[in-house]
C-alpha cells in the first residue's frame, strides 16, 4: 500500500469510469458531486494535513499497550496507546495542568497524562470502562501491603475451587451459554469467593475476572456483535467459526492475577507499599454520558483534552462488552438504555432532542447544518434509503445523529478549555454506499465554524481498508486515519 501524499489529497473516486457498475445513474451523478465537495475540503485543509511518520496503527490502538504495566491489564481494544498521549503531550510541550478526556474508555490518557504530572479527568458512560478506571485507581491510591498479600496467596491456594458456594452469574440473552458447564460453575465459585475479602481486595478479584472473559469463552468480540464458537453449538447464520483454544478458568485467573502482581512488584505501579512518585497529581472520573456531564463542567478549565471518540461505524460496544456488563449486573433495560445514550455510532441509536438536551447547542447544530459535504451525503444516503438500496436502513439516521451529536461535544470541549490549549482527537474515516464520509476533514471544518483554530491534522502514513462489502460493491479504496490537533486562542 503506497503513503499518502504529504497533503493526502488522493485523487476523487472516478465515478464515471465505474458507471457501469452503478446501475442508477443518479446514484453516479450523486456520489460525483459528493467527490467534488470532498475535493474542495481536501483542498482547504491541505496545508495544515501532515503525514506522520512516527504514527503507526500500533500506537493508535491497543497494541502498543501490551508491552506497558497496567495497561496491559485489560485488552479494552477500543483504546489508544499511552505511548501515543505522551508523545503527543511532548511534542506539544505541554507538561503541566489539567487533561480532560470526554471518552474515556479504559482511562489510558486519563493515566498517562497522570504518569506525566498533569490533574487529569475523564468522562466514561460504559460500566466496563469506568470498572477498569476504578480498579486501576484503587491500587494506585489505596491498595496496601495487606492486600497485595492477599492478592499473592489467591494466585497460590486458588480459593475458589473449594468454595462451597456459588453466586449466580447475571445474564443477557446475548451471553446465554457463553462458556463450558466447567468454566460456569468456577466463575459463580469465585464471585462467591471473593465476597469474603475486604472492599479493596474485592474490586480487583473482580476486575481480574473481568480481564479473561473473553479468553474463557465461547466467543471473540468482532466488531459490530460477539462472534461465537461453533463448539458453543449456537447458530448464527454464518460459516463454522473456530477461536482457537478455549482457556481453562483456574490457569486464565491465576496467570492474570499474576501479570498484576509483577507489575506491582516491578515499581512501575506506584503504590503505599512502594515509594511514590511525587509527581502524580490524580485521576478523578464522572460516570455517565459526555452528552449531559460536559455541559455540567466549568467552562476554562483544562489546558489539554486527549481523546477518541466512538467511531461512524456501527459498532454496538454494549453488544461487544456483553460478557463484562453481564457480569457487572447489567440487565436488559439498562443495556438498551446505555445504547441510546452513548454518541451515535450504531444503526440502533434513536435520534436525540439536542436542543432539548441543551439549547445552548443551537450554535453548534447551525455548524452542522452548515456543513455542504456532510448534508450532501445525507441526503444521498436518505434517497439511497428510500430506493431500498442499503443494507440497514437506520444508517442514515446514525450517520446524521454522529456528526450532529459531535458538534454539540466539540461545542463543550471549545468551552470547557483555556486559551491557548489543545484538543487532540483520534478518528477514522468511513464509508457508506459507496459515499466516501471524510470524518477528519467534516469534524474539522465544524470546529472551525463553531470557533477552534484546526492547528493540524496528523495523517497516518497507511490507511485503512473498506469492509469486504464496500469493496464487492464499490471498489477498493483506502481510508485516512488521523488525529486532530486544534487549538483554542
Amino acid at each position: 500500500m503506497k503513503e499518502f501524499s504529504l497533503t493526502h489529497s488522493e485523487p476523487a473516486p472516478d465515478y464515471k469510469s465505474r458507471s457501469h457498475e452503478l446501475s442508477d445513474p443518479l446514484q453516479t451523478e450523486a456520489l460525483e458531486g459528493i467527490a467534488e465537495l470532498d475535493q474542495r475540503l481536501v483542498k482547504r485543509f491541505a496545508k495544515r494535513c501532515e503525514v506522520k511518520r512516527s504514527l503507526t496503527r500500533q500506537l493508535v490502538s491497543f497494541q502498543a499497550n501490551k508491552g506497558r504495566p497496567a495497561y496491559r491489564w485489560y485488552k479494552y481494544k477500543e483504546a489508544f496507546s499511552a505511548a501515543l498521549v505522551e508523545s503527543l503531550l511532548a511534542d506539544s510541550r505541554i507538561e503541566t495542568g489539567k487533561l480532560l478526556d470526554p471518552f474515556a474508555g479504559a482511562g489510558t490518557s486519563l493515566f498517562a497524562a497522570d504518569g506525566a504530572g498533569m490533574a487529569a479527568e475523564g468522562i466514561e458512560l460504559l460500566p466496563i470502562g469506568q470498572e477498569i478506571i476504578k480498579a486501576r485507581q484503587c491500587i494506585e491510591s489505596d491498595f496496601t501491603s495487606s492486600d497485595y498479600a492477599v492478592l499473592k496467596t489467591w494466585t497460590e491456594e486458588a480459593p475458589w475451587e473449594r468454595e462451597r458456594t456459588t453466586q449466580p452469574l447475571p445474564t443477557l440473552q446475548i451471553t446465554e451459554g457463553a462458556y463450558p458447564a466447567q468454566t460456569l460453575k468456577l466463575i459463580e465459585q469465585y464471585l462467591a469467593a471473593i465476597g469474603h475479602e475486604s472492599e479493596r481486595v474485592q474490586t480487583i478479584l473482580r476486575f481480574a475476572v473481568l480481564c479473561i472473559l473473553e479468553s474463557i469463552s465461547y466467543t471473540r468480540k468482532d466488531g459490530q456483535y460477539l462472534r461465537w464458537d461453533k463448539r458453543s453449538g449456537r447458530r448464527q447464520g454464518q460459516k463454522p467459526f473456530d477461536k482457537g483454544p478455549i482457556l481453562e478458568f483456574t490457569p486464565a485467573i491465576r496467570a492474570k492475577l499474576n501479570e498484576i502482581l509483577n507489575d506491582l512488584e516491578s515499581g512501575d505501579i506506584p503504590l503505599q507499599l512502594f515509594p511514590q512518585t511525587a509527581s502524580k497529581r490524580g485521576v478523578r472520573l464522572f460516570d455517565g454520558s459526555c452528552l449531559e456531564v460536559l455541559p455540567n463542567l466549568p467552562p476554562a478549565t483544562y489546558d489539554a483534552i486527549v481523546t477518541s471518540p466512538p467511531y461512524c461505524n456501527r459498532y454496538d460496544y454494549t453488544r461487544t462488552y456483553a460478557l463484562e456488563l453481564a457480569l457487572l449486573g447489567i440487565d436488559k433495560k439498562e443495556m438498551v438504555g446505555l445504547r441510546q445514550a452513548m454518541v451515535s455510532c450504531t444503526v440502533e441509536n434513536r435520534a436525540k432532542d439536542l436542543l432539548k438536551l441543551n439549547p445552548a447547542w443551537d450554535k453548534a447544530i447551525a455548524a452542522v447544518d452548515s456543513q455542504e459535504t456532510l448534508q450532501a451525503i445525507l441526503k444521498y444516503l436518505d434517497d439511497q434509503n428510500d430506493a431500498g438500496n442499503l443494507n440497514n436502513t437506520g444508517i442514515p439516521r446514525m450517520v446524521r445523529g454522529y456528526f450532529y451529536e459531535m458538534g454539540c461535544v466539540i461545542f463543550e470541549c471549545l468551552r470547557v478549555m483555556k486559551h491557548r490549549s489543545t484538543m487532540f482527537m483520534v478518528n477514522d474515516n468511513v464509508r457508506y454506499a459507496g459515499a466516501s464520509i471524510s470524518v477528519d476533514l467534516i469534524l474539522s471544518d465544524i470546529a472551525e465554524k463553531i470557533g477552534f483554530n484546526i492547528h493540524k491534522i496528523l495523517v497516518l502514513p497507511t490507511g485503512k481498508g473498506n469492509s469486504s462489502q464496500q469493496m464487492g460493491e464499490h471498489g477498493r479504496e483506502r481510508m485516512r486515519k488521523c488525529v486532530y490537533v486544534w487549538t483554542k486562542s
